[in-house]
């Protein structure tokens, strides 16, 4: 008894193991998406993907025929949404790059629906809302991302000359 366990035990780590190395490359992309922080510095993108990937790991044998990726992806994007008000609410400094003039909810619909390819759907139906709402939120999204708004003009500095 024991003994199959722990082969169960390995046969899922092994599973789980093979999925990270396939998955984890495109779910953090997915999830430096979603923060908008830099690619090279992103370590709220990799705390969202660490937690959604132990859930993961931690639902394994009742996935039952659903995809891994999937799941995770959900996770990922739940723990975002929730997340998302308290970080947006604290940030300092705005995040950039070209979805940093998105808020939080306008990243996560356009990030889903565009680099993701979920449907409208199910993107209304993971995180709660209409799915006019989503399209909406879409549509708005990929508006500013292509024709970004104006910087406010930055005033130069005014030299004054010594009397």
């Amino acid at each position: 008894m024991r003994d199959r366990q722990m082969a169960q035990g390995a046969r899922r780590a092994r599973e789980f193991e093979a999925f990270v190395a396939g998955a984890a490359g495109r779910l953090l992309h997915t999830a430096t998406l979603f923060t908008a922080e830099p690619p090279d510095d992103n370590p709220r993108a990799r705390r969202l993907l660490t937690h959604a990937l132990a859930h993961t790991y931690a639902t394994w044998d009742r996935l039952r025929g659903e995809d891994p990726y999937d799941r995770t992806r959900q996770q990922l994007a739940l723990r975002f949404a929730r997340g998302a008000w308290h970080h947006h609410a604290l940030f300092r400094h705005p995040p950039g790059g070209t979805l940093g003039v998105l808020n939080p909810q306008e990243r996560l619909i356009l990030v889903l629906r565009l680099y993701e390819g979920v449907a409208e759907e199910q993107t209304a139906a993971l995180l709660g809302l209409p799915v006019e709402r989503v399209r909406t939120v879409c549509l708005r999204a990929m508006a500013t991302v292509l024709h970004p708004p104006r910087e406010a003009a930055v005033p130069k500095a005014v030299e004054v000359a010594p009397s």
